[in-house]
């Protein structure tokens, strides 16, 4: 563990886990997409020419170049390009679907050919009154605007569906504005319980968005993004999609978070060293999470969906940041990581007899340094990895889920004998499913986390004869399990949020294994390429075909909108 705090920039996308509490910068080695801020950027240029008046041109009659002179004036302004439209399943581009399904997409369309896509009928500061008419599957409510006004939509972070509520607008952007909400007026008493909620930064954060819900209506929300996902991007007909079962719920809805990434800025110019005098933290000093809807960050001394652990340390590092901020010369990002303390010998933890309720398995430190070592318990296995790099960020939830995924692989039907995890990072499914399988392969593009996973298979007392990790290339990828018999052998498939490129699902296709499970944490991209597969075998033979048994979500991140999903699909 380190004690020091590191000054380290944000990690990049991906590598964050679940919903992202916003960054504030990209750095020149972040791997993200930096479209949404090429478009913001872009954005805040057409609505700032947008919005000044038009200035009287001046004709000066002494001038040589007298009409001429205007002539010029105008060429030389040069008509301002609408950014593109977001990329497809991103969460720009969900939001966007949803506007034009909302207003109309003819409608949506025709203003958009017209050139008025980002022309806003309302201006910043402006405050209205509206009905929410939609709850969005970002966790918003979205709202039409006045119908003097024009087709456009009002988005409202933390109002409801059914709500009438005054707002301020904060944003514009493409056929919608951005509402700061101000007031309730009429609630939905039905969903909203204020008095639900445990933040008090709640409402302002941009962290969650759903604290003054219920667990249960919380969860049939999420169920309700992944309906709406597979109707908008899986391209297939209803009778191709399975009845969606229940979200599964997270076992600690607060205080479950393992990671988090405050960050900070360095003292603006105008600061002076008397302002931290006494180790008092100055009031330009904001060391948290961004506000909604924006690249301001908010002061918060504590996250009540961390850990204990976390914010216990956090709390600490904030009075030193506050005691050392004038030697920051950049912006901080944090990282903290609930750990089990891996100063404890792992392969003592893991001799039989195994003593689970010793210190080697019940005390938890915070590590911070990103290049640290992190060390958790999932079930019955054992787990090591880069504290900076991608683990699951809610431990309660994640054995019900490897349970889940082992129960629909050997349920019915032939059973199968291979085992193959792409995207296996630490080895997590691989080595949790591992006892059911005669052979196990993981596979992955990064070294550093194919040797997690082989000390994994090592702690946990797996033959390298059983279980092999190989770090697979992108254009061969299934090269390295080409003895698996492929009517015996499972695929599980966890990508990164983008999903699987089509080069990838071309090598699956030509593999074509009997059972593929597709875990995700953007069930967009999820049925997007889901719908994909399905298509591309639909005409061939029996035994050829894929179709999806089964569909489910799951609560890693309760009090936020995001859901994670699993689909099954069997060849038939």
């Amino acid at each position: 563990m380190s004690s020091s705090i590191p000054q380290i920039r944000a990690l990049q996308e991906s590598v964050v886990e679940g919903p992202v509490f916003k960054k504030q910068r990209i750095e020149a080695n972040d791997e993200s997409d930096t479209r949404p801020l090429v478009e913001t950027a872009v954005r805040i240029e057409v609505e700032e020419e947008n919005s000044k008046p038009d200035k009287p041109v001046r004709i000066d009659s002494s001038s040589a170049g007298g009409a001429n002179s205007i002539s010029k004036t105008k060429k030389s302004k040069k008509k301002r390009k609408d950014p593109p439209l977001p990329e497809p399943c991103s969460a720009a581009d969900v939001l966007y679907q949803e506007i034009r399904t909302l207003l109309g997409e003819g409608v949506v369309d025709r203003i958009t050919e017209d050139g008025g896509a980002f022309k806003s009928p309302y201006s910043f500061g402006e405050e209205i009154v509206l009905k929410v008419e939609v709850f969005g599957s970002g966790g918003s409510g979205i709202a039409v605007g006045a119908e003097e006004k024009g087709p456009w939509a009002i988005v409202v972070p933390f109002a409801l569906k059914g709500e009438t509520v005054r707002v301020k607008i904060v944003k514009n952007d493409r056929m919608c504005s951005y509402g700061q909400l101000l007031e309730v007026l009429v609630p939905n008493t039905e969903l909203r319980d204020d008095s639900l909620v445990q933040c008090k930064y709640f409402g302002t954060c941009g962290g969650c968005q759903y604290q003054m819900l219920s667990d249960s209506t919380q969860l049939e929300l999420k169920k309700d993004v992944i309906v709406k996902a597979y109707k908008q991007y899986s391209l297939l007909p209803e009778s191709s999609v399975p009845l969606i079962e229940s979200t599964v719920e997270s076992p600690l809805v607060y205080a479950y978070r393992t990671k988090i990434t405050p960050h900070f800025e360095r003292p603006p110019k105008y600061a002076k060293k008397e302002d931290a005098k006494d180790g008092e933290q100055p009031s330009w000093l904001k060391i948290g999470f961004n506000v909604t809807n924006s690249n301001s960050t908010l002061d918060i001394e504590e996250c009540p969906i961390a850990t204990s652990v976390l914010n216990d340390k956090y709390k600490l590092d904030r009075k030193e940041i506050a005691k050392n901020i004038f030697s920051y010369k950049k912006g901080v990002s944090l990282m903290y990581r609930d750990s089990l303390d891996p100063s404890f010998d792992a392969e003592k933890m893991m001799t039989q007899p195994i003593d689970k309720l010793s210190e080697a398995f019940t005390k938890h430190i915070c590590v911070t340094d990103q290049k640290g070592s992190a060390r958790e318990m999932v079930g019955d296995y054992l787990f090591e990895y880069g504290a900076g790099s991608f683990f699951q960020n809610n431990n309660s939830v994640l054995p019900l889920m490897v349970d889940y995924v082992r129960d629909l692989i050997f349920a019915g039907g032939a059973r199968p004998t291979h085992l193959v995890d792409t995207y296996c990072g630490a080895g997590l499914f691989a080595i949790s499913l591992s006892s059911g399988f005669e052979k196990v392969a993981g596979i992955e593009l990064s070294q550093s986390s194919i040797a997690s996973a082989k000390r994994n298979a090592q702690l946990n007392s797996i033959s390298s004869d059983k279980i092999s990790f190989l770090s697979g290339e992108a254009s061969n990828i299934f090269a390295t399990v080409k003895d698996f018999p492929p009517e015996r052998t499972v695929v599980i498939i966890d990508p990164p949020r983008k999903g699987c490129d089509e080069l990838f699902l071309k090598q699956l296709l030509n593999f074509r294994c009997g059972t593929v499970v597709y875990v995700s944490c953007n069930v967009h991209t999820q049925a997007r390429d889901i719908g994909t597969i399905i298509r591309s075998t639909e005409g061939d033979g029996e035994g050829r075909r894929y179709r999806m048994e089964t569909l489910r979500g799951f609560d890693l991140f309760p009090q936020t909108a995001h859901v994670e999903s699993v689909a099954l699909l069997r060849l038939y």
